[in-house]
């Protein structure tokens, strides 16, 4: 992991990546189950969820945010996938956004091949955080980082916790504590 040194105010685009290997073949040229990762950016208002960029919805509702389209292989080099978002047309209300990721196949982060996410400023350039997904051990889930706009700018903090989640559905009540 790099970071988690805080990034204080004036971000206004960054982008989350999230990029791993495809299993490779066993024994005979057969392969193992496909490993499906999921990037998320969930947005509250207070403690409230209010929208999502996801694999079922790759756009938020106010268009701030946007998942640009779902691997459930791994295949291809980088980023397998990424999440943009401009945080100058994110609905006001709108006062957290948390990354995530999940392991939608059920795999533990540590059987994963090459996994890594990443959250980018995508106007200085620099990666906010980077970490390996192997770290977050036997784990299906973790919590990468957020974004928190207390007053008028955006500042973003690293966490890169392991949680127990397949889906969304199952990280949000995980996500209480992050949100104060």
């Amino acid at each position: 992991m790099t970071g988690p040194v805080p990034r204080r105010g004036g971000l206004t685009h960054v982008t989350m990546g999230l990029g791993w290997d495809p299993v490779r073949p066993k024994m005979f040229g057969r392969r193992g189950k496909d490993v499906d990762l999921n990037a998320a950016a969930l947005m509250f208002a207070g403690t409230r969820f209010v929208d999502v960029a996801y694999h079922e919805q790759l756009t938020s509702r106010d268009g701030a945010v946007r998942h640009l389209g779902d691997s459930v292989t791994g295949d291809g080099d980088g980023d397998n996938e990424v999440i943009v978002a401009d945080l100058t047309r994110l609905h006001p209300d709108v006062i957290t956004i948390v990354f995530i990721v999940t392991c939608y196949t059920g795999q533990r982060f540590d059987q994963v091949e090459n996994g890594f996410c990443r959250v980018t400023d995508n106007v200085g350039g620099s990666e906010l955080v980077r970490m390996r997904l192997d770290s977050a051990g036997s784990h299906t889930g973790i919590v990468l980082g957020k974004l928190r706009r207390p007053h008028q700018d955006w500042d973003f903090t690293a966490i890169c916790e392991p949680i127990w989640a397949q889906h969304i559905v199952q990280a949000i009540p995980q996500l209480a504590g992050y949100l104060v």
